[in-house]
Protein backbone atom coordinates (compact mmCIF):
# COMPACT_ATOMS: atom_id res chain seq x y z
CA UNK A 1 0.00 0.00 0.00
CA UNK A 2 3.05 2.46 0.95
CA UNK A 3 4.17 1.53 -1.93
CA UNK A 4 1.27 2.62 -4.56
CA UNK A 5 1.18 5.77 -2.30
CA UNK A 6 4.22 6.94 -2.99
CA UNK A 7 3.49 6.11 -7.36
CA UNK A 8 0.66 8.09 -7.15
CA UNK A 9 2.93 10.69 -5.30
CA UNK A 10 5.29 10.88 -7.66
CA UNK A 11 3.24 11.06 -10.59
CA UNK A 12 1.57 13.76 -9.26
CA UNK A 13 5.09 15.45 -8.40
CA UNK A 14 5.75 15.02 -11.84
CA UNK A 15 2.92 16.49 -13.67
CA UNK A 16 2.97 19.54 -10.93
CA UNK A 17 6.75 19.90 -12.16
CA UNK A 18 5.64 19.77 -15.59
CA UNK A 19 3.34 22.39 -15.12
CA UNK A 20 5.35 24.63 -13.56
CA UNK A 21 8.04 24.75 -16.32
CA UNK A 22 5.54 25.02 -19.24
CA UNK A 23 4.48 28.28 -17.49
CA UNK A 24 7.81 29.49 -17.11
CA UNK A 25 8.65 28.82 -20.80
CA UNK A 26 5.50 30.59 -21.50
CA UNK A 27 6.58 33.35 -19.64
CA UNK A 28 10.33 33.17 -21.20
CA UNK A 29 9.14 33.08 -24.85
CA UNK A 30 6.82 36.02 -23.89
CA UNK A 31 9.56 38.10 -22.59
CA UNK A 32 11.87 37.62 -25.77
CA UNK A 33 8.44 38.34 -28.12
CA UNK A 34 8.33 41.39 -26.60
CA UNK A 35 11.80 42.19 -26.63
CA UNK A 36 11.81 41.13 -30.70
CA UNK A 37 8.95 43.66 -31.36
CA UNK A 38 10.22 46.12 -29.05
CA UNK A 39 13.29 45.75 -31.19
CA UNK A 40 11.24 46.70 -34.34
CA UNK A 41 10.05 49.34 -33.56
CA UNK A 42 12.98 50.99 -31.85
CA UNK A 43 14.94 50.59 -34.45
CA UNK A 44 12.41 50.97 -37.59
CA UNK A 45 9.67 52.64 -36.15
CA UNK A 46 9.78 56.04 -36.52
CA UNK A 47 11.77 56.41 -39.97
CA UNK A 48 12.54 54.56 -42.96
CA UNK A 49 16.31 55.26 -42.98
CA UNK A 50 17.39 52.30 -40.91
CA UNK A 51 15.76 49.67 -43.48
CA UNK A 52 17.78 51.37 -46.41
CA UNK A 53 21.43 52.70 -44.16
CA UNK A 54 21.45 49.34 -42.28
CA UNK A 55 21.27 45.29 -43.04
CA UNK A 56 18.68 43.87 -42.47
CA UNK A 57 19.59 41.58 -39.13
CA UNK A 58 19.29 37.23 -39.59
CA UNK A 59 18.13 37.55 -35.66
CA UNK A 60 15.08 40.09 -35.85
CA UNK A 61 13.63 38.99 -39.03
CA UNK A 62 12.53 35.38 -40.42
CA UNK A 63 14.17 34.52 -43.62
CA UNK A 64 10.69 34.94 -45.78
CA UNK A 65 10.58 38.19 -44.34
CA UNK A 66 14.25 39.25 -44.55
CA UNK A 67 14.44 38.51 -48.14
CA UNK A 68 11.06 40.10 -49.05
CA UNK A 69 12.76 43.71 -47.04
CA UNK A 70 15.88 43.55 -49.00
CA UNK A 71 14.26 42.57 -52.86
CA UNK A 72 11.98 45.66 -52.05
CA UNK A 73 15.08 47.35 -50.72
CA UNK A 74 17.54 46.74 -53.80
CA UNK A 75 14.62 47.47 -56.52
CA UNK A 76 14.19 50.89 -54.66
CA UNK A 77 17.79 51.36 -54.63
CA UNK A 78 18.40 50.66 -57.78
CA UNK A 79 15.56 52.43 -59.52
CA UNK A 80 17.23 55.57 -57.35
CA UNK A 81 20.20 55.26 -59.58
CA UNK A 82 17.87 54.31 -62.81
CA UNK A 83 16.29 58.31 -62.17
CA UNK A 84 19.50 59.56 -61.13
CA UNK A 85 21.24 58.54 -64.19
CA UNK A 86 18.59 59.54 -66.64
CA UNK A 87 17.45 62.06 -68.38
CA UNK A 88 14.71 63.41 -66.09
CA UNK A 89 17.11 63.00 -62.68
CA UNK A 90 14.34 65.27 -61.50
CA UNK A 91 11.83 62.67 -61.26
CA UNK A 92 11.02 61.14 -58.20
CA UNK A 93 12.09 57.17 -57.71
CA UNK A 94 10.07 54.79 -55.84
CA UNK A 95 11.23 55.43 -52.31
CA UNK A 96 9.63 53.42 -49.37
CA UNK A 97 6.88 56.54 -47.97
CA UNK A 98 4.83 56.23 -44.49
CA UNK A 99 5.94 54.03 -41.93
CA UNK A 100 6.34 50.36 -43.60
CA UNK A 101 5.91 48.42 -40.30
CA UNK A 102 2.64 49.99 -39.12
CA UNK A 103 -1.00 50.66 -40.82
CA UNK A 104 -0.56 54.31 -40.69
CA UNK A 105 1.26 55.86 -43.54
CA UNK A 106 1.89 58.69 -40.66
CA UNK A 107 3.23 55.94 -38.27
CA UNK A 108 2.46 56.04 -34.58
CA UNK A 109 3.73 58.40 -31.48
CA UNK A 110 3.54 55.90 -29.11
CA UNK A 111 2.78 52.13 -29.08
CA UNK A 112 1.78 49.28 -26.06
CA UNK A 113 2.15 45.28 -26.72
CA UNK A 114 -1.55 44.35 -25.77
CA UNK A 115 -1.55 40.62 -25.66
CA UNK A 116 1.15 37.72 -26.93
CA UNK A 117 -0.45 34.32 -27.95
CA UNK A 118 2.26 31.80 -28.12
CA UNK A 119 0.74 28.34 -30.35
CA UNK A 120 3.74 26.01 -30.51
CA UNK A 121 6.38 27.48 -32.98
CA UNK A 122 4.35 30.50 -33.81
CA UNK A 123 3.01 33.68 -32.03
CA UNK A 124 1.05 36.64 -32.39
CA UNK A 125 1.80 39.81 -30.80
CA UNK A 126 -1.22 42.22 -30.72
CA UNK A 127 0.04 45.76 -30.63
CA UNK A 128 -1.55 48.72 -30.01
CA UNK A 129 -0.31 52.56 -31.64
CA UNK A 130 -1.63 55.92 -31.37
CA UNK A 131 -1.05 58.70 -33.32
CA UNK A 132 -1.50 61.87 -31.77
CA UNK A 133 -0.37 64.65 -34.04
CA UNK A 134 -3.79 65.23 -35.38
CA UNK A 135 -7.52 65.81 -34.13
CA UNK A 136 -9.06 63.64 -33.43
CA UNK A 137 -6.08 61.04 -32.08
CA UNK A 138 -6.02 57.80 -34.38
CA UNK A 139 -5.71 54.40 -32.61
CA UNK A 140 -5.55 51.03 -34.49
CA UNK A 141 -4.03 47.34 -33.45
CA UNK A 142 -1.42 45.60 -35.59
CA UNK A 143 -0.70 42.01 -35.33
CA UNK A 144 3.23 41.20 -35.46
CA UNK A 145 3.61 37.51 -36.42
CA UNK A 146 6.15 35.55 -35.15
CA UNK A 147 7.99 32.27 -35.80
CA UNK A 148 10.43 29.81 -33.46
CA UNK A 149 13.08 29.66 -35.77
CA UNK A 150 16.36 27.68 -34.84
CA UNK A 151 15.17 27.90 -31.23
CA UNK A 152 15.10 32.18 -31.51
CA UNK A 153 11.46 33.88 -31.81
CA UNK A 154 11.71 35.86 -35.54
CA UNK A 155 9.08 38.30 -37.10
CA UNK A 156 8.02 36.59 -39.59
CA UNK A 157 4.61 39.00 -41.10
CA UNK A 158 2.58 41.81 -39.87
CA UNK A 159 -1.49 41.72 -40.38
CA UNK A 160 -1.90 45.39 -41.40
CA UNK A 161 -5.26 47.01 -38.98
CA UNK A 162 -8.46 48.17 -41.47
CA UNK A 163 -7.01 51.78 -41.46
CA UNK A 164 -4.06 51.16 -43.76
CA UNK A 165 -3.99 50.36 -47.51
CA UNK A 166 -2.46 47.32 -47.50
CA UNK A 167 -3.62 43.85 -45.67
CA UNK A 168 0.04 42.98 -44.33
CA UNK A 169 3.76 43.40 -44.60
CA UNK A 170 5.12 40.75 -47.04
CA UNK A 171 2.07 41.69 -49.41
CA UNK A 172 2.66 45.10 -49.43
CA UNK A 173 6.78 44.58 -49.96
CA UNK A 174 5.86 42.33 -52.55
CA UNK A 175 3.44 44.59 -54.80
CA UNK A 176 5.99 47.43 -53.92
CA UNK A 177 8.89 45.71 -56.14
CA UNK A 178 6.34 44.38 -59.02
CA UNK A 179 5.59 48.08 -59.27
CA UNK A 180 9.40 49.06 -59.78
CA UNK A 181 9.87 45.90 -61.91
CA UNK A 182 6.96 47.35 -64.29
Amino acid sequence: MKKLLFLYLGILLFFVSCEKNKSQSTTSSNTTIESKVNELYTKYGKSNDAVYNQPIPDKLFSQDLKKALENAINASKADIEKVKNSNHPDEKPLLFEGAIFSSLYEGYTSYKIQSIVVNGKTADAMVHFEYNMASPKVSWVDTVHLIDSDKRWKIDNITFDSIGSSKDLKASLIEFTKSIHE
